[in-house]
């Protein structure tokens, strides 16, 4: 076999699989009943009506199992049809015939490739004997075989339509399964590593500052709860069932002033200064959204990866180009790039610069690379997260605002 022929061969049923049966069958066997025999009581010119018309309405039922078993009731409509023909000398002449076209057309629809294979040779082999066994014109011939060609292109186009949309829609399903899940992981490991980050701190500090250690655990019952809001906000958009609830509003670039933490006062906290322009605050929200869901997982990061670090810096700025966002810590880099790359919070933010046609970098900071603020200028080395989103991205949407 040829690989083309080969495929075919092996090629399975069509996706989606079809209805077993639906009430549009019942419907059609009724229907086809009396036209076969109200069309053999008004032609009395056509030979042998009587006997095709009992022949054809004995063979009706195949229609309720065209999709489930397709080839078999093709053999049996057309095998029937062709051995009936060469005992009555010629093809039917009843135009309610052409109800066992359907059946061809279910095999091209639903059948796997064997069946569409073997469909179309038994097919062809039964137009075949007609044509030498019957006188027939050359013009009836080719309008028989065309006929046949017709209801396989049908069947093939209306498959491979409804294959497409399986896998659009398949496409659709996983886009939506990546979103979620870099927005589960931005939302959700965010908090929980600020409540792993103050839980460390509020043991360092129990003994010697129970008050220090108070405050740690009145952050660790806020982060908490935010977090269970989220994730409820979350599972309602999912499940959509009952009442729709209050959602929470979507993230925005002016949320990254949030992201703001002082001076920390317990040991091994973690410093985070945030210098953003006014004019981030006119950005559209999905690309607000996606430069705070950028932010917030690069402090994250730092938080969770960054050895030794003391201060990250946040920077976003907009001009002609686009946004720019730049987080930088001051910690091992080493030790930071290390770590990062065992999670999908690296993978999450190239893919959300990606989808918006922009680019984000990750990696060390080199010597004499420091660009921050004063510490960690004066403090060489760190790790950096880089991202850009280009205007074009927002330019259906319209121009960023400016200060109010």
């Amino acid at each position: 076999m040829t690989s083309p022929l080969r495929s075919l061969w092996n090629a399975p049923a069509a996706v989606p699989p079809p209805p077993r049966r639906v009430w549009r069958d019942w419907v059609l066997v009724g229907v086809l009943v009396p036209l076969v025999l109200v069309e053999a009581a008004l032609r009395p010119e056509v030979p042998w009506r009587w006997a095709w018309a009992a022949v054809l309405v004995l063979l009706l039922p195949t229609l309720l199992w065209r999709r489930t078993r397709p080839f078999t009731m093709l053999a049996v409509a057309f095998g029937t049809g062709t051995a009936f023909g060469l005992v009555t000398g010629g093809d039917p002449q009843l135009y309610t015939t052409a109800y066992v076209l359907l059946p061809l057309y279910a095999v091209m629809r639903w059948g796997s490739g064997r069946s569409m294979l073997g469909g179309g040779a038994l097919v062809l082999a039964g137009w075949a004997m007609s044509l030498a066994t019957g006188p027939q014109t050359l013009a009836d011939a080719i309008g028989g075989l065309a006929v046949v060609v017709t209801v396989t292109s049908l069947g093939l186009a209306f498959r491979w339509r409804a294959g497409a949309r399986a896998r659009e829609l398949d496409r659709m399903r996983l886009l939506e399964r990546e979103t979620l899940a870099r927005d589960l992981h931005d939302t959700v490991a965010h908090h929980v590593s600020a409540i792993a980050i103050q839980a460390q701190a509020g043991l360092a500090v129990a003994d010697a500052q129970p008050d220090a250690a108070a405050a740690v655990l009145r952050t660790i019952e806020s982060e908490a709860s935010r977090t269970l809001d989220e994730m409820r906000a979350m599972v309602r958009v999912l499940r959509r069932d009952g009442e729709p609830g209050e959602l929470a509003p979507a993230p925005a670039a002016a949320d990254l002033r949030g992201l703001a933490t002082p001076v920390p006062g317990a040991p091994g906290a973690l410093e985070v200064a945030v210098v953003v322009d006014d004019d981030l605050d006119g950005l559209p929200p999905a690309i607000g959204g996606a430069v705070f869901r950028l932010a917030q997982e690069a402090v994250t990061n730092a938080r969770r990866h960054a050895t030794g670090a003391t201060r990250v810096d946040v920077l976003a700025r907009v001009d002609d180009l686009g946004v720019h966002l730049e987080v930088r810590d001051d910690g091992a880099p080493a030790a930071s790039a290390h770590s990062a790359r065992a999670g999908y919070g690296i993978t999450g933010m190239i893919e959300r610069a990606t989808l918006l046609g922009g680019t984000c970098e990750v990696g060390p900071v080199g010597d004499g690379d420091g660009s921050g603020g004063d510490e960690a200028g004066a403090k060489q080395g760190g790790w950096r997260v880089s991202a850009h989103v280009p205007r074009t991205a927002w330019a259906a949407n319209g121009r960023p605002g400016g200060t109010s």
